[in-house]
């Protein structure tokens, strides 16, 4: 009896374990036929991935050298969500030197000093005046100081990674930062009035001449002048106003924002070394959360923050590997996850993969270039388990619609598969 039992019990595996080769060697088909349509001189890498069952789907070059483009912000996020914590806050701080104000004179300077907190606003800076306001203060007998110490003073891309061949310029990469760096400017053209954009050329003195400029339309007397320097140890801090990393990595992720990535960069390489924020610290940060986690590292190389150079260079596999990493996370795979793109609802995949089947999600990040296009991600499902994909090409013909079309194809036919092969 017992033996018969044992018998029906091999049997029933057996038929499930052919089913399920089956059930893939139908998927491949599939995929096959899929990339089938992308031209041959298309340079591709894919890899389908389950991390519980550590199961690889579907694999193509997976160790092949690619240009990431803006996935490269999984590597920066995670590496700062690993490294500082869900908890860490990055903060834009007011400090005087005069240690007693409470008789409504600053006899001493003002320092406003940036943490890395690269969202600061003029309407934060204004909410620093009604502090001030608040506190009585009439009179600023010292200077206002702008303090950016906390990164290097290399505001530019193309100074830090070598032969930079970006395509997008962005303001200077700074530790204090106001309104992302920019501000708008009247300008006579002819007999009209223009309104132009003009980036900060020196952060800490533009940003301390602004505050300046504000404290005194608000009835505050300064009678030293804007400029830069060092905030010294013995001050009395008066404001803060700050972003929580959570909130931070989303906007990185979900919108895919260069500025905000390459801020926070910068603030990877400052947090790591205790000393100051560069890029040469920051790559070690991110160099040593892939060795730390065992991430395959072989042709992986992040030179940014924000995947706009080409010089960045990752493979399927190393992508895959810190999406897993983040996935076993049990205290950062949360904010991780939310923060990337909700397919069909928020991000740059809004409008993309809202024709799944019932009960599956993809949340994930995109990346584009001249000629590149990436996507990696998680494949959800309310009662099956999960999959990582990524899906990466390098292309001479074709637009970047024509390959979101096979990424997204990929994607739904993983998808039906999972539905299909759960019901056997």
């Amino acid at each position: 009896m017992i033996r018969i039992f044992l018998l029906i019990i091999f049997l029933l595996i057996a038929q499930l374990t052919n089913l399920f080769a089956d059930s893939k060697q139908k998927l491949d088909s599939q995929i096959s036929i899929i990339l089938s349509k992308v031209p041959s001189d298309t340079k591709t890498a894919i890899l389908i991935y389950n991390p519980l069952t550590q199961d690889t789907i579907y694999s193509q070059n997976i160790f092949s050298p690619m240009i990431p483009a803006s996935v490269t912000k999984i590597f920066t996020t995670a590496t700062a969500l690993s490294l500082m914590g869900k908890d860490y806050r990055f903060s834009t701080i007011l400090f005087t030197d005069d240690l007693n104000i409470r008789d409504g004179i600053i006899n001493g300077n003002l320092f406003l000093k940036g943490f890395g907190n690269a969202t600061f606003s003029s309407e934060d800076l204004l909410q620093f005046i009604f502090k001030l306001k608040n506190l009585g203060i009439k009179e600023i007998t010292g200077n206002i100081i702008g303090d950016d110490s906390y990164f290097d003073n290399i505001y530019y891309r193309e100074d830090w990674i070598p032969n930079e061949s970006a395509n997008v310029k962005l303001p200077p990469i700074s530790a204090l930062v106001l309104d992302r760096n920019k501000t708008v400017v009247k300008r006579k053209k002819g007999r009209r009035t223009v309104y132009i954009t003009e980036t900060f050329k020196n952060p800490p003195l533009n940003i301390a001449q602004k505050f300046k400029q504000l404290i005194e339309e608000n009835d505050i007397t300064v009678k030293g002048s804007a400029k830069v320097g060092i905030t010294p140890n013995n001050v009395l801090e008066i404001a803060e106003a700050s972003v929580v990393i959570t909130d931070l990595i989303a906007m990185i992720n979900k919108y895919s924002d260069n500025f905000l990535a390459e801020c926070l960069f910068k603030s990877i390489g400052a947090f790591y070394s205790g000393k100051q924020g560069n890029s040469f610290y920051s790559q070690q940060a991110i160099q040593e959360f892939i060795k730390k986690n065992n991430i395959y590292s072989v042709n992986t190389e992040i030179v940014d923050g924000s995947g706009i150079s080409r010089s960045d260079m990752v493979t399927v596999a190393s992508v895959n590997g810190v999406l897993e990493t983040m996935y076993f996370d049990l205290k950062n795979f949360e904010p991780f996850y939310n923060s990337l793109s909700y397919a069909g609802i928020d991000g740059t995949l809004r409008n993309r993969l809202s024709n799944l089947p019932a009960g599956f999600s993809f949340r994930g990040k995109t990346g584009t270039l001249n000629s590149v296009i990436a996507l990696t991600g998680y494949l959800m499902s309310d009662d099956k388990d999960e999959l990582i994909v990524t899906i990466m090409f390098e292309f001479t013909k074709g637009s970047w619609n024509f390959y979101r079309d096979i990424q997204d194809e990929i994607i739904k036919a993983l998808a039906e598969w999972k539905k299909e092969s759960s019901d056997y």
